[in-house]
């Protein structure tokens, strides 16, 4: 525990966060505060989490905070389907932050599982 940011988990997460932010700068995500705004939360709220969690000296703590991360990662990919139904990000965007949130998602269940089992 301890560390954080030397986690390639929280990495991951950090630089999807940034790629969100990037995404969200332009195009018609600028008039559209309100989603704009929610996708922004949801993407920060996720490596915040996970430091936060990294940084308890309690694992059940670790855990929960972990659990908060993965669920902001589904928020998060719920809203990207909606953005890419509504034409506010290409194909290619789209496939970029798929395939991060996949592999993020498995490397946050496996956290959470080897927590778990070593609490």
């Amino acid at each position: 525990m301890g560390n954080f940011n030397k986690m390639e988990v929280w990495k991951t997460s950090k630089d999807l966060a940034v790629q969100i932010y990037k995404i969200t700068s332009k195009g018609k995500f600028s008039h559209d505060y309100s989603l704009k705004d929610q996708i922004r939360r949801a993407a920060v709220s996720i490596p915040s989490n996970l430091a936060e969690g990294e940084e308890s000296i309690f694992a059940k703590v670790s855990i929960k905070f972990f659990s908060i991360a993965n669920a902001s990662l589904a928020e998060l990919r719920t809203q990207i389907e909606i953005a890419k139904e509504i034409g506010y990000i290409n194909d290619s965007e789209y496939y970029t932050l798929s395939e991060s949130m996949v592999i993020l998602s498995r490397r946050i269940n496996r956290l959470i599982q080897y927590r778990q089992k070593h609490q």
